[in-house]
């Protein structure tokens, strides 16, 4: 059986939108993902960081 290294994030919309992309990340990782995504609420790009989904 594989070892599995990843961790499932969500990446939540600073904009308060309710809106949320859901990637992987690295165990290893210790620092807190940010990234500039695209909010369709709000119809621009905007910080989303990250919170653990599960």
């Amino acid at each position: 059986m594989a070892n599995n290294n990843r961790v499932i994030i969500r990446l939540i919309s600073t904009k308060n939108t309710g809106h949320f992309y859901t990637t992987f990340k690295n165990r290893t990782r210790q620092a807190k993902l940010k990234a500039m995504k695209y909010d369709p609420i709000v119809g621009k790009h905007v910080l989303y960081i990250e919170k653990k989904d599960r």
